[in-house]
């Protein structure tokens, strides 16, 4: 039991380690070249509360992954981005972003029905956690939808799992007899993603006032701006960016964008500009 106890945090440390170390990836390490420094970046997680053992787990993990590849310029030893890295970076790019801009109603839905069998089980979970993970809803029995501007995202989720041979994938319009608006909210907990919405925004408000009317430098807009790109991405990997017509009113999505916005704005330029002084010549 006590090894349990133990082993819990650990592995929560570990997860919220390679959060952050992705999310700084992301938002700092492709906007400087695509390769960090080894000695800068701890310095720059450390001062977003991670510590060294923590971060060089993180980055071994990643580059064990493919992530990542050792990369030594103008003598400082680091790390640059990979292929695999920068196109998974994109790709959550993709989803990131839905909230900002609706799906066009017009454009119909990606449908991904698949059947794989019962000897290739931990495949199929893996599928519907990846669909999920994407923002797709489930109608029903491995039906799952989004808008089809999801499908490229479909098919390389398949692809990835070599399940080609046992998933289907549509586009097209809605034409059945249910109310649309009805058949989306029974597929998604958009009630929750709503909710999600409307705590960013109360936790966030006044500090978006306070920034514009303030400007933020150094280390405060660093670890600021990780923690806000860090909060925030989260949420629209729950949201499936559903046109505004299959929407309840009210809808807090595009407020919480915005918020966002003002926020990446204020904080944005700083925050590089503190992480490049840590870069060879910064």
């Amino acid at each position: 039991m006590p090894r349990v106890t133990k082993a819990e945090p650990t592995t929560q440390q570990h997860r919220r380690s390679r959060t952050t170390v992705v999310t700084f990836l992301g938002a700092v390490v492709r906007p400087l070249g695509d390769w960090m420094p080894i000695a800068g970046a701890v310095d720059l997680l450390a001062q977003a509360g991670l510590d060294a053992p923590s971060v060089r787990t993180a980055v071994h993990r990643l580059k064990r992954n493919g992530w990542l590849t050792s990369e030594s310029r103008g003598g400082i030893r680091g790390y640059a981005l990979t292929s695999t890295a920068l196109t998974t970076l994109a790709a959550g790019d993709e989803v990131i972003w839905h909230a900002r801009k609706p799906a066009d109603l017009a454009d119909g839905w990606c449908i991904v029905n698949f059947g794989v069998p019962e000897a290739m089980r931990a495949k199929r979970h893996q599928l519907r956690a990846h669909l999920s993970h994407l923002g797709f809803g489930n109608v029903g029995t491995a039906l799952w939808i989004a808008p089809a501007r999801m499908r490229e995202a479909a098919e390389r989720a398949v692809t990835e799992l070599g399940l080609e041979s046992y998933a289907a994938i549509f586009v097209g319009g809605y034409h059945g007899t249910q109310d649309l608006t009805e058949l989306v909210y029974s597929s998604w907990d958009l009630a929750a993603i709503d909710q999600s919405y409307r705590d960013f925004i109360a936790a966030h408000s006044d500090l978006a006032d306070r920034l514009e009317s303030e400007a933020p430098s150094g280390r405060h807009a660093f670890t600021t701006y990780l923690d806000i790109v860090g909060r925030w991405r989260k949420l629209p990997f729950r949201d499936p960016g559903l046109p505004h017509e299959v929407l309840a009113p009210g809808w807090s999505a595009p407020a919480a964008a915005a918020l966002f916005e003002r926020l990446v704005a204020a904080l944005e330029k700083p925050a590089l500009t503190h992480a490049n002084a840590h870069w060879p010549a910064g």
